[in-house]
């Protein structure tokens, strides 16, 4: 019995320090590899959720409107939406900062959004279709829909 136990510890094998190691450069390729696709779709999610919050706020601007509330200027041809008015239309779980607004042009019919949290985005490309740079935060609803829209089920 003590001889047969002998020959099986004879014949047990491990891993080689080479193979260790190539299973762990294997293992840090792959990690090379999905660490910054995991930080790009975080980062889109966050863009994606400030442009939902932005079309949100249009549509509780346009509840407003409806309601005939809002701040005219007949002078300029149009009527403001501020932080008071819109928070009454919206999820609490929106924030808006005292000098978000939607404007209302009435003679275009374009719904204008200045939302503090437009300028949060940071993939060029979102920021590019919807005509927004560093210093400027308006967009239009009709911009914002479409972009979701069109990138709903994407990457």
């Amino acid at each position: 019995m003590i001889q047969k136990w002998k020959k099986l510890k004879k014949n047990e094998k491990g891993l080689t320090l080479i193979e260790l190691l190539a299973v762990l450069v294997i293992l840090g390729i792959i990690a090379a590899i999905v660490i910054p696709l995991i930080a790009n779709v975080i980062s889109d999610s966050r863009d994606k959720a400030i442009l939902a919050d932005a079309s949100n706020i249009i549509s509780a601007a346009k509840l407003a409107h409806a309601n005939g509330e809002g701040t005219e200027d007949n002078t300029a041809g149009t009527i403001t939406f501020n932080k008071d008015i819109l928070s009454k239309y919206m999820d609490k779980k929106v924030k808006l900062a005292n000098d978000d607004k939607v404007t209302y042009t009435k003679s275009s019919g374009e719904w204008t959004i200045k939302y503090s949290n437009l300028k949060k985005i940071k993939n060029e490309d979102l920021k590019t279709g919807l005509g927004i740079s560093n210093n400027d935060d308006e967009t239009t609803d009709d911009l914002i829909n479409d972009y979701l829209d069109d990138n709903a089920f994407t990457k």
